[in-house]
């Protein structure tokens, strides 16, 4: 069971000064992996690859703390499966996973989504460029020749062509 998962994860010995901070209680490091720290989602990972290895792509795929169990039966599913009820979705079909639509004919772009990027106010400055091209790249696979449309803005982002 994935639970406190980064605080299962013991940060080596070797590595534990570089966790180091200051308060005015003293010097702490931490022992456990933080959520604060720049590689922990990379670790989480990394961790869960390698636990269920034996298992990923041949009945669930995980992505951090997020799984998805597959099998040709019902009962293959559920196989050692524990689970906390309050965080699942049975005998679907489809569903909406990591932000994209997910069902029997593929992957597409998640309606819901695309409202909220609708809804963004024009860009007005580099913060809002930047956003916005984050919020529209994360669907760039679905969007042909993505580049070449969102070029004259990311052109606005190179600081030898910024246009005030």
């Amino acid at each position: 069971m994935v639970y406190s998962g980064y605080n299962q994860i013991t940060v080596d010995p070797n590595d534990q000064e570089k966790t180091a901070f200051t308060c005015p209680f003293g010097v702490f490091a931490y022992i456990k992996m933080s959520f604060g720290l720049c590689n922990a989602p990379t670790t989480f990972q990394r961790c869960m690859l390698a636990i269920f290895s034996d298992m990923v792509e041949q009945c669930i795929e995980v992505f951090m703390d997020d799984f998805s169990v597959f099998g040709s039966s019902y009962e293959c599913c559920l196989a050692n499966l524990v689970l906390n009820w309050e965080k699942c979705h049975f005998m679907v079909t489809e569903g909406v996973v990591l932000g994209h639509k997910i069902f029997v004919r593929g992957i597409e772009v998640d309606k819901a989504k695309i409202e909220v990027i609708k809804e963004l106010p024009p860009p007005t400055n580099v913060k809002g460029i930047i956003s916005f091209l984050g919020h529209a790249s994360f669907y760039r696979r679905f969007i042909k020749d993505f580049s070449k449309i969102a070029k004259p803005l990311s052109n606005l982002l190179n600081k030898d062509k910024l246009l005030y």
